[in-house]
């Protein structure tokens, strides 16, 4: 069996405007996934022109990850947990910081079946975007996608990263 698509319709498509919309605006992004596990990335790369845009991308699973590889701090991780706006934060500022990107989108969350909490049930996934240059806080956005399968929670948080990288 052959396709030309990985991904859904959907997803590629939005992926297809990232590309270009970022290219147009000459705008290099970076990422920093844990709950899509390097699905944005590979959203991303399955468009033509992606090296254009995509500088890197950095899957940061596992707490120590996000702390060695974007210096996220433990304080964040065991104040608020690696499932917070604090924490993502610091992850789409760490990979600002290192890379050569314009904007950094950062994603964690709970994708399921198990692992939720009361207060962070399985569907919760927070984002943030870091510009380069920009005065305050990165944007932070917590969603909850509902207790849909690990894999329509996962797509739903690409999604919402492609879109948090338009322009």
């Amino acid at each position: 069996m052959t396709t030309d698509r990985l991904l859904p319709a959907e997803i590629d498509d939005l992926a297809q405007r990232v590309i270009e919309e970022n290219i147009a605006a000459g705008r290099k992004i970076a990422l920093a996934e844990s709950c899509t596990g390097g699905l944005v990335a590979g959203a991303l790369t399955e468009i033509a022109g992606s090296s254009e845009v995509l500088d890197r991308g950095f899957v940061t699973y596992s707490n120590e990850s996000k702390m060695e590889s974007l210096g996220v701090s433990s304080e964040i991780i065991e104040t608020f947990g690696a499932v917070s706006i604090a924490c993502v934060w610091a992850m789409a500022k760490g990979a600002l910081d290192r890379s050569h990107a314009d904007v950094a989108v950062a994603i964690s969350g709970v994708a399921g079946p198990g692992g939720g909490t009361e207060l962070k049930p399985v569907g919760t996934v927070v984002f943030a975007r870091a510009i380069r240059n920009a005065e305050g806080e990165p944007e932070g956005e917590l969603k909850n996608f509902g207790e849909g399968t690990r894999a329509e929670i996962r797509q739903k948080a690409v999604v919402c990263a492609l879109e948090l990288l338009l322009p």
